[in-house]
């Protein structure tokens, strides 16, 4: 598939409708763009906004993924959206509200029909699924092993989980607060039994840099594989977040020859400390992320 091998750390969103905002992002560090036919575009604006998106596609491809967020299933406009973008073979598509396997498995037939329609490789989109929208949807949150190829990963946020559960707010002083947390550990773990990408939520306090560093350096220590941004400035500081340091590619490095020096050992000793296959699993990832 396309995307396969690309380095994937920053996911930015890029309003569907502004082609102005999609130029200024192509000249950015961003690895991955979603245009966005859904929250970023107001009601009066959304078919509009699939035309300019197909221009967006359709303008010379650079190193950048492209994927497209489509409206939810229950907004009556997804099928529309898939009809408008698929012929220009975007990377791949975000699905908000995304309650489940089901829904990805849903999506994953739609894709199929649109590619084979157009004469296009059959799986070649993957899907991103905004897996925490919704309270129900924290509750699928174990079930996306077995989904669908095209699964690249899922995403967690706590804006429209905030409306769901009826909280008042998300966080307080930039700490989210308790469901939320839980939304985003699910998440994590979600990804992880399905053998899938988790990405970080958005951070929504646009001048904070800081913030920005904190959220992006713990979602790596956690294991999320990137984040999505709202704002070109978050970039730069998200991609450094999660590209691994020189300190632990050489860990890895050590880690990965010392088991391949001695390939029947369960546990392998390096500077004193004891290490075993989990570790080198660990390792393993670092240089596959080192290596997109």
């Amino acid at each position: 598939m396309e995307t396969e091998g690309r380095m994937m750390r920053s996911f930015l969103f890029v309003p569907g409708d502004s082609a102005r905002k999609f130029n200024r992002a192509r000249e950015g560090a961003a690895d991955a763009l979603i245009l966005d036919l859904e929250d970023s575009v107001a009601t009066d604006q959304k078919n509009a906004a699939r035309g300019i998106t197909q221009d967006m596609l359709s303008a010379e491809r650079g190193a950048q993924t492209l994927f497209v967020r489509v409206n939810a299933f229950d907004s009556g406009r997804t099928l529309g959206d898939l009809a408008a973008v698929m012929p220009h073979r975007p990377d791949g598509i975000v699905l908000p509200k995304c309650a489940g396997a089901a829904d990805v498995t849903q999506l994953s037939l739609y894709l199929d029909a649109f590619e084979a329609a157009a004469g296009h490789e059959v799986g070649a989109a993957r899907i991103v699924g905004v897996a925490t929208e919704t309270a129900q949807s924290v509750f699928g949150l174990g079930s996306y092993q077995d989904a669908s190829q095209r699964l690249l990963g899922i995403m967690w946020g706590g804006e429209d989980l905030a409306a769901s559960l009826g909280a008042t707010e998300n966080n307080v002083d930039g700490v989210f607060t308790g469901p939320f947390v839980l939304a985003r550990n699910l998440c994590l773990m979600g990804a992880a039994a399905a053998g899938i990408m988790a990405i970080d939520t958005v951070s929504t306090r646009i001048k904070d840099l800081d913030l920005v560093e904190m959220e992006a350096r713990a979602a790596r220590r956690d294991g999320f594989g990137a984040k999505a941004v709202i704002h070109p400035s978050h970039v730069d500081i998200v991609n450094r977040a999660f590209t691994p340091t020189d300190a632990e590619v050489e860990w890895a490095e050590r880690v990965v020859a010392a088991f391949q020096d001695d390939p029947q050992a369960g546990v392998v000793t390096i500077n004193g400390r004891m290490i075993d296959k989990p570790h080198e699993r660990a390792a393993q990832k670092i240089l596959a992320a080192l290596r997109r």
